[in-house]
């Protein structure tokens, strides 16, 4: 619902507290008051939150997390995980995302949506259509098999070390689009998107040369999909993750701002039923 495992995290604790402060033995469905008190908490803070992001310095992408490549055998699951469509997700307005998380990810029930978001079920059904025609209308059309993302990045780690422009280019779709979240604090960062295979290939390399053999790209599990580490020095300094097409890379979604890749150091242990 939120993009962002820190923003998560402070939901969470608030719910708690409310939670911890309720008589029990008034409440007669503890499952469906805890999804009303947190998707309550959560629309809370996004409304919040979208007027922060208002003076956000270049583009705000979701914050990523280090997951196992366990992950991806749920093809529907890390679809919903991925970069690409938490990207998605954020040009939704706050009713609009977390009555589609509700119903497309977790199925909740429209009555129950409805008791959560205080809205009549007729309304929620309205806005669970629109919503989902949305994001349908915005996300990557073509669902990759995991080996073929995989190898498409493995071939991007590869072009990057070895400062193989045609390699690169070949691994890029020619309209391919990038997208870099640095919030200000990583120099040399693009701050509007890089358009093009030439001008990325170039841009991206152009990077990796003027940072010597300082800088590499490993391999790494992101969100449920292939992507890859950037490190200087054997620091973490980058992350991207990948949306993928008849074997090329469409679109790029590079994090850079450091205060966004704490949740990297460890894999985080995402389900369905988490």
């Amino acid at each position: 619902m939120l993009g962002s495992a820190s923003d998560a995290e402070d939901v969470l604790q608030e719910s708690w507290l409310r939670w911890s402060a309720v008589d029990r033995s008034q409440v007669r469905e503890p499952r469906a008051y805890l999804v009303r008190l947190v998707t309550r908490q959560a629309l809370n803070h996004l409304r919040t939150v979208s007027r922060r992001r208002e003076q956000y310095v270049g583009a705000w992408l979701p914050e990523p997390l280090l997951t196992s490549r366990d992950v991806a055998d749920d093809v529907e699951l890390a679809d919903n995980l991925s970069i690409a469509m938490l990207t998605v997700l954020e040009t939704l307005g706050p009713a609009e995302r977390v009555v589609f998380v509700l119903r497309e990810v977790f199925d909740v029930p429209y009555d129950e949506i409805a008791d959560a978001v205080g809205k009549s079920s007729v309304a929620v059904r309205q806005i669970a259509h629109r919503a989902k025609g949305h994001v349908s209308a915005r996300r990557p059309r073509i669902r990759v098999v995991r080996s073929e993302h995989e190898e498409v990045v493995q071939r991007l780690v590869t072009a990057l070390n070895t400062g193989d422009l045609q390699g690169l280019m070949d691994v890029l779709a020619p309209d391919v689009v990038a997208v870099s979240d640095s919030g200000g604090k990583a120099p040399g960062a693009a701050r509007r998107p890089v358009v093009g295979a030439e001008r990325l290939a170039r841009y991206l390399l152009g990077a990796m040369a003027k940072a010597g053999d300082t800088l590499v790209a490993v391999p790494t599990w992101v969100n449920g999909q292939a992507g890859i580490r950037m490190e200087r020095d054997g620091q973490l300094v980058g992350v991207a993750g990948f949306a993928v097409a008849d074997g090329r890379v469409t679109r790029a979604y590079a994090i850079a701002n450091p205060d966004k890749l704490g949740r990297l150091d460890a894999v985080a242990e995402l389900s369905r039923h988490s």
